[in-house]
């Protein structure tokens, strides 16, 4: 068999406790409710049964832009300075793109990674849509105003209580342009093949459903039902939340700004919508490469970049360690990959020395050292020594940086500024009981403790964030004056070569776009 080619598929807040794949991972219901908590998704449902399904997967920044450049570069986020959605990827960190076109393979992203900087390609030879935000510095937080409500770019409840249905939307424009440029350039790409061009691929199609806003098209909202959704599992006081949840609560006004039961419902039927809008996506790209004969060599994968604690704790969107808006689905079919369920704590961070591993390569194609180690041990169905992800969010809501380990059955989160939390995450997968303060687990606290201590200096990484944070602000303002610039990818186009044109014979251009060729000329 050749070198396999590899397909991601990325989701854009999408957390595994709402995929019909991960139904038989959740706690038992609290009442004999029959109540649905996951969405259809049949097609991710399918990769899981054929493949691997990784129960312990985490994003290493629950937040878009520094989720995406931790995954794009298998680096934890300090050691980039890919801190929040207006950091810098900066264009001298290598990527899987860099190492696998190294590798001989032909790689392409379709859709949203949210780079932020004047490098918007990042080692990927073809890309074939823009992005949905801003690629300059307008995102910036302010660390010495932490508790400053940020008004026109961040979240707030009115997203929530807008939920609902529409023909169309911003997202719905987007994620359709993301599954058709994919599929076209799948189509290209056999294309090309059948004219002898060999080379193995890695094609990234990421979208944006289901990230809120929750908005979704009849045929997907129509799945559902009101009455049929289950609501939050858990939601505690405010009075008893962490101080960090606390101040996430205010910063997107759900402390503030109550919502209505329907409202509730609603928010939560529109997010499964769409997931089962995400997961028809997927379905679309396999069916494409069964249709040009490369499903039997492509691993393809299911992540996405976090996920979304949709009204769990009382919380909505991301920006925390918490179960729903940390992890993320992480599914793996393809040649080579067994059948099962892997357990080991990972995180997206692994992933680039899992593509460098199916590619053929090893260590010596990296340019810097990474954080990662390669999955395919437990997608080949065998053993892992490690057990562990690295969580670190330096964005919004907080003056110092919020750090996690999870690690066997513990989750540890700190924060210089915020007592610590301890969550045993497989017997308590809710996280109610905080045993940071238990006798009992005492020496595991002051363990994690020593090892936050030992990996993280929170004073001079605070400092760097807030050097950061200040230059990109005053650099924003000053793009402000004068003449506009942007670094928006603009997907090259020229209308002069499509198609059918004058220069060209109209039946070399029929027969150069018709797959499968027509090998029977007489």
């Amino acid at each position: 068999m050749s070198t396999p080619n590899i397909v991601v598929v990325m989701a854009d807040q999408l957390a595994p406790q709402f995929c019909g794949a991960y139904e038989s991972t959740l706690p038992p219901p609290s009442s004999s409710s029959s109540q649905r908590r996951t969405a259809y998704t049949p097609h991710i449902d399918a990769l899981a049964s054929d493949g691997m399904r990784f129960d312990a997967a985490y994003c290493n920044s629950p937040l878009c832009a520094p989720s995406r450049f931790a995954f794009m570069s298998g680096q934890l986020i300090s050691r980039i300075a890919a801190y929040d959605n207006a950091s810098e990827f900066n264009a001298t960190v290598p990527t899987f793109a860099h190492y696998l076109r190294s590798l001989g393979y032909r790689t392409c992203l379709s859709g949203k990674m949210h780079f932020v900087g004047p490098d918007q390609k990042h080692g990927f030879e073809d890309r074939v849509t823009t992005d949905i935000y801003p690629s300059d510095f307008a995102w910036t937080p302010d660390w010495e105003a932490h508790d400053e409500r940020i008004d026109k770019w961040y979240h707030n409840m009115q997203t929530v209580k807008e939920s609902g249905m529409a023909q169309a939307t911003f997202q719905i424009d987007y994620d359709d342009e993301v599954g058709f440029a994919a599929r076209r350039w799948l189509f290209d790409y056999a294309r090309d093949k059948s004219s002898g061009k060999e080379s193995p691929f890695i094609l990234v199609a990421s979208f944006i459903h289901p990230h809120d806003p929750y908005v979704a098209r009849p045929e997907w909202w129509n799945l559902y039902e009101n009455d049929d959704l289950a609501m939050p599992a858990y939601v505690p006081e405010l009075d008893a939340l962490d101080p960090f949840s606390r101040r996430v609560m205010d910063g997107i006004e759900a402390s503030t700004v109550l919502l209505s039961e329907q409202e509730v419902y609603r928010a939560r039927r529109a997010y499964m919508a769409n997931v089962s809008y995400f997961d028809s996506k997927v379905g679309e790209i396999v069916k494409t490469l069964d249709e040009i004969g490369e499903r039997d060599n492509t691993i393809v994968m299911v992540t996405a970049d976090h996920g979304d604690m949709l009204g769990e704790r009382g919380l909505w969107y991301k920006m925390n360690f918490f179960e729903h808006s940390a992890r993320v689905p992480l599914v793996m079919a393809g040649p080579g990959v067994a059948k099962g369920q892997a357990g080991n704590a990972c995180s997206l961070i692994d992933l680039l020395p899992t593509f460098i591993d199916i590619a053929g390569g090893d260590d010596s194609v990296l340019g810097e050292p990474i954080d990662g180690r390669s999955l395919m041990p437990l997608a080949r169905g065998g053993e892992d020594s490690a057990d562990e992800a690295i969580g670190e969010y330096c964005a919004e809501m907080t003056p110092y940086p919020v750090l996690m380990i999870r690690r066997g059955n513990f989750k540890y989160i700190h924060c210089d500024c915020d007592p610590p939390q301890l969550y045993d995450v497989v017997a308590d997968p809710l996280e109610t009981n905080n045993l940071a303060d238990s006798p009992e687990h005492a020496t595991t606290v002051a363990a994690f403790a020593n090892e936050v201590a030992s990996r993280w200096d929170g004073e001079a990484l605070r400092d760097q964030v807030i050097a950061t944070q200040k230059s990109r602000r005053a650099l924003y303002q000053a793009m402000g004056h004068g003449q506009a610039d942007h670094w928006d990818y603009n997907p090259p186009s020229d209308a002069s070569q499509q198609y059918v044109r004058n220069h060209m014979d109209w039946t070399i251009a029929a027969e150069h776009y018709r797959f499968p060729r027509v090998t029977d000329k007489s």
